[in-house]
C-alpha cells in the first residue's frame, strides 16, 4: 500500500472501530482511493483541453441551450455527494461551441469538491471565456447528501442556484425566455 490517499483511508478505518485487514476491508482503502480519484479527476483537465477547438463559426445570435445535463459532485464540506441537472444557455457572437463541450465543462467542475453556489458561477465563467457569448445563463438544480444522509434529514430538498452574465442578466426578456424554456421540461 504505496498509495498515500489509500493509507489514510486506512487509517479512517481504524479510525472507525474497524480491522482494515479484515476480508470485507482489506481492499478498501485501495478502492476507496481509486474511487476518490475518479470522482474528484476534473482537477486533471484543463479548459483549453476539453474545448480541444471545438469552437464552429456560425451565423446565429439566438439563444443555445443545453437543458437537464446531470451532474454528480462532492460537498467540499462533508465530502458527501450531491447530484442535479444543470442547465446552460448562451448567444452566441459569432461562434458555437460543440454541443458535448457543454456537458462535458459541466463535469469538468463537478468532478471536484465543490459548494453549488461555486460550481455554478465557475460553468458560467468557463462557457462566457470559451465562447465569448453575448450572455451566459446556468441553473443548477440539485440535491445534497450532507442534508439527506446527516444533520437536519430533509429528504425532499432541492437547492437551486444561478448565474445569469451578460445580456442575461441585463435583460429581462432575454432572461424571462431562459426561465420560461427551463418550465417548459418535461
Amino acid at each position: 500500500m504505496h498509495d498515500p490517499l489509500s493509507q489514510h483511508f486506512h487509517g479512517i478505518l481504524q479510525g472507525l472501530g474497524e480491522d482494515p485487514t479484515r476480508e470485507g476491508l482489506r481492499d478498501t482503502p485501495q478502492r476507496a482511493s481509486k474511487a476518490l480519484r475518479y470522482l474528484c479527476h476534473g482537477y486533471e483537465t484543463s479548459l483549453e483541453e476539453l474545448v480541444n477547438g471545438a469552437l464552429f463559426s456560425s451565423t446565429s445570435d439566438e439563444m443555445v441551450m443545453v437543458q437537464n445535463i446531470e451532474l454528480y459532485s462532492l460537498c467540499e464540506h462533508h465530502l458527501l455527494p450531491f447530484i442535479g441537472q444543470a442547465h446552460v444557455a448562451y448567444i452566441p457572437t459569432g461562434k458555437v461551441l460543440g454541443l458535448s463541450k457543454v456537458a462535458r465543462i459541466v463535469d469538468m467542475y463537478a468532478r471536484r469538491l465543490q459548494i453549488q453556489e461555486n460550481l455554478t458561477r465557475q460553468i458560467a465563467e468557463a462557457i462566457q471565456e470559451v465562447t465569448r457569448a453575448a450572455g451566459v445563463a446556468v441553473v443548477i438544480e440539485a440535491r445534497h447528501m450532507c442534508m439527506m444522509m446527516r444533520g437536519v434529514e430533509k429528504q425532499n430538498s432541492l437547492m437551486n442556484t444561478s448565474v445569469m452574465l451578460g445580456a442575461f442578466r441585463e435583460s429581462a426578456s432575454t432572461r424571462q425566455e431562459f426561465l420560461q424554456l427551463l418550465r417548459r421540461q418535461p
